[in-house]
């Protein structure tokens, strides 16, 4: 999953986007597929991915956080839209940095009801603070794949779970 579709021009040569969500699809089918499965984009830039994936879901519903970015590397949770409450959420997203809005989505959806929140990230970058975000979050689980190596400490946190995405390529 390239991060924006315009990296493709920065090559002399052809470059296929190689999309991780097979791999993702097939961890939330078998381990949270059910009635109460909710799809969240974890912002607005987000909506089109996480409609995606929700599609190839069973049309699984779809929630929406509405957050701000006052500085680089710091969000703000605004609220939820859409109704979450006894809702397993998975949030879809293509990246976790520094886990911030992670954790700040994961509170808002707790608050609004949500009785299970679990995201999917293809890269997990987890500069920074990230473990301890993730750690001290109400984050149920954050699954990631094997695009980037994770740090022995983010390998070490029970709350963090690594795919391998071998089989795509």
């Amino acid at each position: 999953d390239l991060h924006a579709d315009q990296v493709q021009g920065f090559f002399g040569v052809p470059v296929d986007n190689v999309y991780a969500s097979p791999v993702l699809l097939g961890d939330v089918w078998r381990r949270h597929m059910s009635k109460q499965l909710l799809v969240v984009s974890p912002d607005v830039g987000g909506v089109v991915r996480a409609r995606a994936l929700a599609k190839r879901l069973d049309d699984a519903e779809l929630a929406i956080i509405d957050k701000r970015r006052p500085r680089p590397n710091e969000a703000r949770v605004m609220h939820v839209i859409g109704d979450v409450e006894d809702r397993d959420c998975v949030i879809i997203d293509d990246l976790v940095d520094t886990a911030g809005t992670l954790k700040e989505a994961a509170k808002a959806l707790k608050e609004a009801g949500a009785r299970k929140v679990v995201a999917y990230c293809t890269h997990p970058v987890l500069s920074g603070p990230a473990v301890e975000n993730i750690e001290s979050s109400v984050l149920d689980e954050l699954v990631v794949t094997d695009t980037i190596p994770l740090r022995p400490e983010a390998e070490r946190c029970p709350h963090i779970r690594q795919l391998s995405i071998a089989e795509l390529l």
